[in-house]
């Protein structure tokens, strides 16, 4: 089934997780990122996520020693509390990567 249906059948609904990384957070990114990214690809394995990523902190797709600012996720949760709970337990935040995090409901739209 499409994502559509199984929104439609589970009345799952996307959320966005919009993270802020803390100052200087490369050493800890490449240290929990495994834990991190594990997570990631359980949802995706579910069929639950739709994209995931962070945000060079310079104008390029490969920053080097300059890192990353936050991260951008969106994945299907039941509700929102369930999205917030998900997103305090990613090991990013956890383990100080992230200074901070939002979590919003998210409709889409396109494609």
């Amino acid at each position: 089934p499409s994502l559509f249906q199984r929104y439609q059948r589970n009345n799952f609904m996307w959320y966005c997780i919009l993270a802020t990384d803390c100052n200087d957070s490369l050493t800890l990114r490449q240290k929990n990122r495994p834990e991190h990214l594990q997570r990631l690809e359980k949802l995706q394995g579910q069929g639950r996520l739709l994209l995931a990523g962070p945000f060079p902190a310079i104008d390029s797709n490969e920053p080097g020693p300059n890192g990353f600012t936050g991260s951008l996720i969106v994945a299907e949760f039941n509700c929102l509390s369930d999205a917030k709970e998900w997103a305090e337990q990613d090991p990013f935040m956890l383990n100080g990567v992230y200074e901070n995090i939002n979590v919003k409901p998210f409709k889409k739209t396109l494609p």
